[in-house]
């Protein structure tokens, strides 16, 4: 039992494995990012550049607050008010 959990440690502290989980999270970010804009766009329209690569630029938390907050935007005006809020 100690020897698989020695096991455990090194292998997530090996480069490889660091390197797939990055990448996990990389793409879990980028799925939430176009599940965000999806919803965006059904209840805006079509959204310029520059807004959909700010919006792809926030954190997982900024998404999720986002998306959650989407829900009450009816005008795109309202975005552009909660990026300037919420986004660093």
């Amino acid at each position: 039992m100690i020897q698989q959990i020695l096991r455990e440690e090194i292998v997530k502290e090996s480069v490889i494995y660091q390197d797939i989980l990055q990448q996990g999270l990389q793409q879990g970010l980028q799925r939430e990012a176009s599940f965000v804009l999806r919803l965006l766009k059904r209840q805006l329209g079509e959204l310029d550049s520059a807004v959909e690569f700010r919006i792809r630029s926030l954190s997982v938390d900024q998404l999720e607050a986002l998306g959650e907050a989407s829900l009450d935007f009816t005008q795109p005006e309202e975005l552009m008010t909660w990026l300037e809020r919420n986004s660093e």
